[in-house]
Protein backbone atom coordinates (compact mmCIF):
# COMPACT_ATOMS: atom_id res chain seq x y z
CA UNK A 1 0.00 0.00 0.00
CA UNK A 2 1.40 3.54 -1.18
CA UNK A 3 0.07 6.94 -0.20
CA UNK A 4 0.89 10.17 -1.73
CA UNK A 5 0.39 13.41 -0.40
CA UNK A 6 0.79 16.75 -2.46
CA UNK A 7 1.54 20.15 -1.48
CA UNK A 8 2.92 23.59 -2.61
CA UNK A 9 0.09 24.55 -4.62
CA UNK A 10 -1.30 28.02 -4.87
CA UNK A 11 -1.85 31.44 -6.57
CA UNK A 12 0.49 33.06 -8.30
CA UNK A 13 0.92 35.63 -11.54
CA UNK A 14 1.57 34.73 -15.45
CA UNK A 15 5.93 34.22 -15.30
CA UNK A 16 5.26 33.23 -11.75
CA UNK A 17 6.88 30.03 -10.06
CA UNK A 18 6.03 27.13 -7.91
CA UNK A 19 7.12 24.07 -6.40
CA UNK A 20 5.29 20.96 -5.75
CA UNK A 21 6.04 18.41 -3.63
CA UNK A 22 4.61 15.02 -3.34
CA UNK A 23 5.57 12.49 0.02
CA UNK A 24 4.79 9.12 -0.17
CA UNK A 25 4.44 6.74 2.80
CA UNK A 26 3.28 3.05 3.16
CA UNK A 27 5.65 0.52 0.86
CA UNK A 28 7.75 3.20 -0.77
CA UNK A 29 11.11 0.60 -1.98
CA UNK A 30 8.16 -0.85 -4.22
CA UNK A 31 8.35 2.80 -5.95
CA UNK A 32 9.38 2.81 -9.32
CA UNK A 33 7.77 5.22 -11.87
CA UNK A 34 6.88 8.63 -10.66
CA UNK A 35 4.64 11.05 -12.25
CA UNK A 36 2.66 14.61 -12.25
CA UNK A 37 -1.05 14.56 -13.98
CA UNK A 38 -3.34 17.94 -14.09
CA UNK A 39 -6.96 18.10 -14.52
CA UNK A 40 -8.36 21.50 -15.09
CA UNK A 41 -12.44 21.88 -14.87
CA UNK A 42 -14.42 20.32 -17.47
CA UNK A 43 -11.14 18.59 -18.74
CA UNK A 44 -9.85 15.28 -18.91
CA UNK A 45 -6.60 14.50 -16.38
CA UNK A 46 -3.50 14.95 -18.41
CA UNK A 47 -0.12 13.77 -18.15
CA UNK A 48 2.56 16.79 -17.24
CA UNK A 49 5.63 14.77 -16.57
CA UNK A 50 6.75 11.19 -15.37
CA UNK A 51 10.67 9.80 -14.03
CA UNK A 52 10.32 6.68 -14.83
CA UNK A 53 13.10 5.42 -12.76
CA UNK A 54 14.66 5.06 -8.86
CA UNK A 55 17.58 7.32 -10.71
CA UNK A 56 15.54 10.52 -11.60
CA UNK A 57 17.04 10.13 -14.62
CA UNK A 58 15.59 10.35 -17.97
CA UNK A 59 12.32 12.36 -17.02
CA UNK A 60 9.64 12.73 -19.53
CA UNK A 61 7.21 15.90 -20.06
CA UNK A 62 4.33 16.80 -22.03
CA UNK A 63 4.93 19.46 -24.95
CA UNK A 64 3.07 22.22 -23.09
CA UNK A 65 5.63 22.25 -20.52
CA UNK A 66 8.52 21.04 -21.77
CA UNK A 67 11.77 23.56 -21.08
CA UNK A 68 9.29 25.10 -18.13
CA UNK A 69 8.78 22.37 -15.56
CA UNK A 70 11.01 20.12 -14.11
CA UNK A 71 10.44 16.73 -11.99
CA UNK A 72 12.79 15.29 -9.41
CA UNK A 73 12.96 12.73 -7.05
CA UNK A 74 14.54 12.82 -3.48
CA UNK A 75 14.78 9.09 -2.84
CA UNK A 76 16.16 9.52 1.12
CA UNK A 77 12.88 11.38 1.36
CA UNK A 78 10.39 9.60 -0.38
CA UNK A 79 9.45 12.97 -2.01
CA UNK A 80 8.88 13.96 -5.72
CA UNK A 81 9.07 17.59 -6.63
CA UNK A 82 7.19 19.57 -9.67
CA UNK A 83 9.30 22.64 -10.52
CA UNK A 84 7.32 24.84 -12.42
CA UNK A 85 8.47 28.16 -13.34
CA UNK A 86 7.52 30.72 -16.12
CA UNK A 87 3.61 29.75 -15.43
CA UNK A 88 0.56 30.27 -17.72
CA UNK A 89 -3.05 31.08 -17.13
CA UNK A 90 -3.36 27.67 -18.87
CA UNK A 91 -1.30 26.15 -16.06
CA UNK A 92 -4.24 26.38 -14.07
CA UNK A 93 -5.38 22.98 -12.61
CA UNK A 94 -5.62 20.25 -9.90
CA UNK A 95 -2.03 18.91 -10.56
CA UNK A 96 -2.02 15.42 -8.39
CA UNK A 97 0.82 12.87 -7.85
CA UNK A 98 0.71 9.27 -9.30
CA UNK A 99 2.97 6.09 -8.85
CA UNK A 100 3.16 3.30 -10.08
CA UNK A 101 4.89 -0.21 -8.43
CA UNK A 102 6.96 -0.64 -11.95
CA UNK A 103 9.44 1.07 -14.09
CA UNK A 104 9.29 2.69 -17.60
CA UNK A 105 6.84 5.79 -19.34
CA UNK A 106 3.31 5.46 -19.20
CA UNK A 107 1.48 8.39 -19.76
CA UNK A 108 -2.53 7.57 -19.31
CA UNK A 109 -4.06 8.43 -15.73
CA UNK A 110 -5.19 4.55 -15.82
CA UNK A 111 -2.02 2.94 -16.10
CA UNK A 112 -0.81 4.79 -12.13
CA UNK A 113 -2.57 2.86 -9.37
CA UNK A 114 -1.60 5.06 -6.14
CA UNK A 115 -3.07 9.00 -6.27
CA UNK A 116 -2.24 12.06 -4.27
CA UNK A 117 -5.75 14.02 -3.39
CA UNK A 118 -4.50 16.63 -5.54
CA UNK A 119 -3.01 20.46 -5.10
CA UNK A 120 -4.83 23.40 -6.74
CA UNK A 121 -2.28 25.63 -9.22
CA UNK A 122 -3.55 29.08 -9.98
CA UNK A 123 -2.26 31.30 -12.53
CA UNK A 124 -3.83 34.56 -12.89
CA UNK A 125 -3.31 36.78 -16.36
Amino acid sequence: QVQLVESGGGLVQTGGSLRLSCAASGRTFNIYTMAWFRQAPGKEREFVAASPSWSGSMPVYADSVEDRFTISRDNAKNTVYLQMNSLKPEDTAVYYCAARLSGGYYYRASEYAYWGQGTQVTVSS
